[in-house]
């Protein structure tokens, strides 16, 4: 069987690249495709591949400005010639889930979600504040075209599954489709528990600098709790979070993932202050053995048992500081924690995206569930 695989952009190893990674060792003779890359940026797994990108690849300073063309998306994307392939296999949060499949091909869509910026985040990332009045107004008639091209091609999806009930729940309400849940993989043999008990001191953010991600509001709540806060990660928000944090707080950048065991190891509790549509860190953490404290919203829900594996937050900063204090004295069961990470392992989304696979392949032609 002739597969390709379709991915965004491969600009960092995050949530979706590690997804795709997952994929590239599942099929390693699979056809890679995305809109822009930057050597060097993924797993080398994923740069060992021959990768085929669109002509963005060849704009001005296609690694640091491709935000920069999202209007040119939408053609870009099309322009694949995938003629030949059995199965086209897409991680999709932005244009990858619209290709055009050729009658006799099965498109089957791994969906991170659907465009948080066109559809219900758009002020999030392009509001006034972010990028002026004047971009704010440019930008929502080009989101809006956006969106509409969104709804438009969810036809030239055959199946979706989708990372979590909460980006399930969002796929029927943007595509009007039904969708199957396959979480995303956990490295569990990677991620353990320390080999003897550490003492445990500070809390972790482990996240990409950017708005919706939230840090702003984990630096609060920890300063209102009193308890020293370590930010691993990187991105645009890095000076204005900066110049928000005290001495107490301390950014590293981006690390290691030996770095980030570590520190997942012994720190009091990992914070995910944001509304995630599923959230990896929280179950690498957990997998670990360390208590997560989560906004109890989006996909946290679907990996956090509060009161067992860590504490859910009504939304605020007083709400996140009081989950703080909550786990800073709460006696943490470190094995079922570690019990519940290893529902979400590598070996279960393989399983799971094998028989998607079968029965996608399996179905009549032009069967869209």
């Amino acid at each position: 069987m002739k597969i390709a695989l379709i991915h965004d952009w491969l600009t960092g190893m995050r949530g979706g690249e590690r997804a795709l990674l997952a994929f590239c060792e599942m099929f390693p003779d699979a056809d890679l495709f995305t809109l822009v890359r930057v050597p060097g940026a993924t797993d080398p797994i994923i740069e060992r591949r021959q990768v085929r990108t669109s002509p963005i690849q060849y704009l001005p300073l296609p690694g640091r400005l491709y935000r920069h063309y999202l209007p040119l998306f939408p053609i870009a994307i099309e322009q694949f010639d995938l003629d030949g392939y059995d199965l086209v296999l897409s991680t999709s949060h932005c244009a990858a889930k619209s290709v055009v499949v050729p009658g006799h091909t099965r498109h089957l869509c791994y969906c991170l979600t659907p465009m948080r910026y066109a559809w219900d985040q758009f002020d999030a990332y392009f509001g006034p504040d972010r990028v002026g009045k004047f971009g704010n107004r440019v930008l929502r008639p080009v989101l809006a075209a956006m969106a509409r091209w969104d709804r438009a091609t969810e036809g030239r999806v055959h199946r979706y599954l989708a990372i979590s009930q909460y980006v399930a729940r969002r796929i029927g309400l943007y595509y009007n489709r039904r969708s199957s849940i396959v979480y995303p993989p956990v490295e569990t043999t990677f991620y353990t528990p320390p080999p003897a008990t550490l003492a445990a001191s500070g809390l972790l953010v482990v996240s990409a600098l950017v708005p919706y991600k939230r840090v702003d509001l984990a630096i609060a709540a920890a300063r209102r709790a009193n308890v020293p806060l370590t930010v691993v990660g990187d991105g645009p928000e890095r000076a204005q979070l900066a110049s928000l944090a005290g001495d107490d707080v301390r950014f590293l950048g981006w690390c290691t993932n030996e770095e980030i065991r570590d520190l997942y190891r012994s720190c009091v509790a990992t914070i995910l202050p944001g509304e995630e549509d599923f959230g990896i860190v929280p179950l690498e953490a957990q997998a670990c053995g360390r208590p997560v404290v989560a906004l109890g919203r989006g996909g946290a829900c679907e990996t956090v048992v509060d009161g067992v594996t860590g504490v859910l937050v009504e939304p605020g900063e007083e709400a996140l500081a009081d989950g703080l204090r909550r786990a800073a004295q709460t006696t943490w069961d470190s094995g079922q924690i570690r019990k519940h990470a290893e529902t979400f392992s590598r070996d279960r989304f393989v399983r799971e995206i094998q028989q998607a696979i079968d029965e996608t392949m399996a179905a009549p032609a032009g069967q869209r569930w």
